[in-house]
């Protein structure tokens, strides 16, 4: 099929392929992506997404003296642990009672903004790319890259890539300008997390009350040259992307299929506002908005809520296709949130973790992870929301919450507008990312570059504000607290791939209860006790196959751009076998696509 033809119509005689990716190796677990592939027609009919992998993280916290859970949660991750760590502090200072000083949450946010630009450019830019690259398109697709050389850049100006086949040599590994350059950028975005934490990727000057990192003027202005070194690359990275994932929408008509999935997105809110944030749930409406990142649930493109509470509240953890034992007729350890709120069995606070090792069967039981859930009162359904990978979610709640109003970025209720100050080469400029028609998988990619520019931008803000304290002699960065006999907590923020909560338990001033939800879990979900497919089995199944190859040599490219797309931890451990797959002769009609909520 040529790049220009439209995708034929009619349905052929299914050819049907068994073809597995395990693993997909990622921290939270071992991901395995199983697939059915009809040749024939072009299109995945059947996505099981499952994990290998055991981490038991909730049980053995129980017991622990609960200002351990930052420093053992990190260990969760070792790409974002930092993330884990800040999200332990926020549910043990709700439980204590603690509201750490200004000056010390904007250390946190400058931690967490260098976090974001370092994750998402190495992840994009030497992982994501690496499935739009010269090398791979000239093996998956040498049609399109034909094409490719043929067509200019529209924004050449910006990055200096006269045609698309230039941009796309330049992010070959280990060869390619861009694809170097990155890593040099990842090693100074990291240099500029460590100077507001201590230690990458496992924090050492995060605590609960505040941070242990001295206030002097040098931290921060070793962080803004460091900015500034990187702020033309970001505006560059924008450009390149856009210019990229526009091109393949041209040249592939019903590109947009690919990944695509109903939008329901869930975002939880990053970067506290230092002088509105107490930590106290009875206030958890209120500092959540102010947020510099806005959480927000989005279904069908409608804002549900951006109210943390109504967030919190509808947590449910799903079982169905996991191997656990089900907790339900057990004792609940919350019953009722701080605003008298009834706390449903199935939430977070609630849930006991019993695992129940088995052999795995797809008709059945066949993951180690969950199937989180968000229930909306208004259809009585539990959504299978999903992360857009991070950064989509972040910035279509933020655009349409219309909150967000800073020096730097400023929502418009439709868009996000970025201001990037002058840098080395490129003038000031204003970037804004539209909310797309899609949710698919090259808008979870394209939202990814944008993102790094939000947090570059914000972290401008937050220097500012910083050294202004500084410089006014406002230096404390710690607020003493004692640990209460009991108490809970919940912690809300976004780690680099999206969602995070952590939720506490303290009884005999010891952890009774303790459940960190990473993005991943939410996404990588299998099917729950209603047959829902969870993200990834749900925007693989059913998407076309525009790989120009067939059974033999297939490379699953669009497959892999899609599970990608959503940021699943160390996705470059990918081994596809079955070899030149498994032809199957019989298939019964998967009803697993139809969408019980």
């Amino acid at each position: 099929m040529t790049t220009t033809e439209a995708r034929p119509t009619e349905r052929k005689p299914p050819q049907l392929v068994d073809m597995s990716w395990d693993p997909i190796t990622r921290i939270i677990g071992n991901l395995g992506i199983y697939t059915k592939i009809d040749f024939a027609n072009r299109e995945v009919v059947e996505c099981h997404s499952t994990s290998s992998l055991f981490r038991g993280y909730s049980v053995f916290m129980k017991g622990k003296d609960p200002r351990d859970a930052g420093f053992i949660t990190s260990r969760i991750c070792g790409i974002c642990g930092d993330n884990h760590t800040t999200c332990s502090d926020y549910a043990q200072q709700m439980a204590y009672g603690v509201k750490p000083p200004p000056l010390a949450e904007h250390i946190v946010n400058l931690g967490e903004a260098a976090e974001y630009m370092f994750d998402h450019t190495i992840f994009q830019d030497n992982l994501v790319f690496v499935d739009f690259c010269e090398a791979m398109v000239k093996a998956t697709n040498p049609g399109v890259l034909a094409r490719a050389e043929r067509t200019e850049s529209p924004r050449g100006e910006i990055h200096g890539y006269r045609t698309i086949a230039d941009i796309m040599r330049a992010f070959n590994p280990f060869e390619g300008e861009v694809y170097k350059e990155a890593l040099k950028v990842s090693r100074v975005t990291r240099e500029m997390f460590c100077l507001m934490e201590g230690r990458h990727v496992h924090p050492s000057t995060l605590y609960p009350g505040g941070v242990g990192t001295m206030p002097q003027p040098t931290a921060f202005t070793d962080y803004l040259a460091r900015l500034m070194r990187v702020i033309d690359f970001v505006k560059k990275a924008v450009a390149m992307n856009d210019d990229v994932f526009d091109f393949f929408y041209e040249a592939l008509p019903g590109y947009e299929e690919v990944g695509r999935r109903r939008v329901l997105l869930g975002c939880w809110g990053a970067f506290q506002n230092p002088q509105t944030v107490d930590y106290r749930y009875e206030n958890m409406n209120s500092w959540g908005k102010d947020m510099y990142v806005t959480p927000g649930i989005i279904v069908d493109g409608e804002l549900v809520t951006n109210n943390l509470v109504d967030i919190n509240l509808g947590l449910r953890i799903m079982l169905g296709s996991s191997y656990y034992e089900d907790w339900v007729n057990e004792s609940p350890f919350v019953t009722h949130d701080p605003l008298g709120n009834p706390v449903d069995m199935r939430h977070p606070w609630n849930q006991t973790t019993v695992p129940v090792p088995q052999k795995r069967d797809f008709d059945d039981k066949y993951s180690w992870v969950m199937s989180p859930r968000w229930y909306d009162k208004r259809t009585d359904s539990h959504l299978a929301l999903d992360t857009g990978g991070g950064p989509l979610a972040r910035l279509w709640s933020t655009a349409l919450s219309g909150i967000v109003d800073t020096p730097y970025v400023k929502s418009t209720g439709h868009s996000v507008r970025i201001s990037l100050p002058k840098g080395e080469t490129l003038p000031e400029t204003t970037l804004e990312w539209r909310i797309p028609q899609w949710s698919n998988t090259i808008e979870r990619d394209r939202a990814r570059p944008y993102f790094v520019a939000y947090a570059a931008a914000m972290a401008l803000q937050f220097l500012e504000e910083a050294m202004g304290m500084v410089r006014a002699g406002e230096t404390k960065v710690f607020e003493n607290y004692e640990v209460p006999d009991e108490a809970i907590g919940c912690g809300f923020h976004e780690a680099v791939r999206g969602v995070l909560s952590h939720h506490l338990v303290i009884k005999d001033k010891k952890i009774a209860n303790y459940h960190p939800y990473p993005p991943t879990p939410w996404n990588a979900s299998p099917r729950d006790m209603y047959g829902t497919p969870g993200p990834y089995e749900d925007a693989v199944q059913g998407q076309p196959i525009f790989e120009e190859n067939g059974p033999d040599d297939f490379k699953g490219v669009d497959i892999m751009r899609t599970v990608r797309s959503f940021d699943p931890c160390l996705p470059c451990g990918v081994h596809m076998y079955v070899g030149k797959g498994k032809t199957l002769t019989t298939l019964h009609s998967p009803t697993y696509g139809a969408n019980h909520g």
